[in-house]
């Protein structure tokens, strides 16, 4: 149904024309939203961050005046072509390197975003352009910030005898590994520079997603950044959130998916948030979510988007039918085709919707 007058609910996008999505994240969540996405858009682009400071990124960073490539690397290599070419190119750029010497734990990929950012004289975007047209990507991946990123988190510690129970902890590895709740996060520099092209793909968007992911240190971040804020807070976007299927050790231990919403919420800062999906198998108490999204101005779909076996991952073709009708598409079996090319499989069913603030605001 089309949203209720004056709801202030963007319409989804005619069936005519693909959606043009943005997607927000990182990591294996980001990658699992860009899985379902590409099966209902190929007009995608990927806003990746950039505060990684472990593994080879950690390594790459420290050692190199570039961004971390690693979320960058696993975004690029979910958005690669589905011919076997590419597949194969895209296994390389992941595959880690044996070993004990200093390249051991490397990933491809790593090593070859770091090369040609070099390449191309420390431009970043030229050089993510350059991976995107080798893998042949459905969509395009774009970094949060033009300079890496520190997190710095306070955490309230679980041992009731430490005499300073509230901690700052700075990085994103300590701040996943370190016990304890976060009780809230920055990021440093406070306000870094965003690409043009980053702002230019949300003041396009038909749909802006957050989620799934590491909620501190993946997904919030990108509302810490002022200037992606306020290009969220003006965009007429649909504003999507993909709730986790499960809590983080050590981020959101003993969060339920409505204590995730309410961390989001508080967050936002003027960005509109219009639907939450979350997995109606993992949510245990509905009626506290459906208040918390609520409280947001937002409406519900519960569905089945984890993969089948209980399994905590989401599964992107399930995912992709709760996804497709908020954004006014249609999923299917594989990536779908820009104009002119075949198209994918049968569509997948949709999910339901439970509304958050009338049955109209769809």
């Amino acid at each position: 149904m089309p949203p209720a007058p004056g709801s202030g609910v963007p319409p989804a996008p005619g069936s005519g024309a693909h959606p043009r999505v943005v997607a927000f994240g990182g990591g294996h969540g980001l990658a699992a939203a860009l899985g379902a996405w590409r099966r209902i858009t190929p007009d995608l682009t990927a806003v990746v961050t950039v505060a990684d400071d472990g593994g080879s990124s950690g390594r790459i960073r420290r050692e190199m005046p570039v961004l971390p490539p690693g979320d960058l690397r696993m975004a690029l290599a979910a958005l690669a072509d589905e011919d076997g070419g590419r597949q194969e190119m895209a296994r390389l750029l992941q595959h880690r390197l044996g070993g004990n010497g200093v390249l051991a734990g490397h990933p491809v990929g790593n090593l070859v975003l770091t090369g040609l950012v070099e390449l191309h004289g420390g431009d970043t975007v030229r050089a993510l352009d350059a991976v995107c047209a080798l893998l042949r990507t459905r969509g395009r991946v774009l970094p949060m910030a033009d300079v890496p990123l520190d997190l710095v988190a306070r955490v309230e510690t679980v041992d009731p005898d430490d005499p300073e129970r509230t901690r700052t902890i700075r990085g994103q590895v300590a701040i996943a590994s370190t016990p304890g709740r976060v009780r809230d996060i920055l990021v440093s520099p406070a306000d870094p520079p965003v690409h043009a092209d980053v702002l230019a793909a949300i003041a396009g968007a038909d749909v802006v997603s957050l989620g799934p992911g590491s909620w501190y240190t993946s997904v919030l971040p990108h509302l810490l950044v002022p200037r992606l804020r306020r290009a969220l807070a003006a965009s007429s976007a649909r504003v999507v959130v993909v709730l986790n299927l499960e809590p983080q050790p050590g981020e959101t231990d003993g969060f339920s998916p409505e204590e995730h919403l309410r961390v989001l919420q508080a967050h936002l800062d003027g960005v509109a948030l219009h639907t939450v999906i979350a997995d109606a198998e993992s949510v245990v108490d509905r009626c506290g979510l459906l208040s918390a999204v609520r409280d947001c101005g937002a409406e519900l779909v519960l569905a089945p988007v984890a993969e089948p076996g209980g399994s905590p991952r989401h599964d992107p073709a399930r995912l992709a039918a709760a996804l497709a009708p908020v954004a006014g598409g249609q999923a299917t079996g594989g990536p779908v085709a820009a104009a002119g090319d075949a198209t994918g499989d049968a569509a997948a069913a949709p999910a339901d919707a439970v509304p958050g603030r009338s049955e109209g605001e769809r």
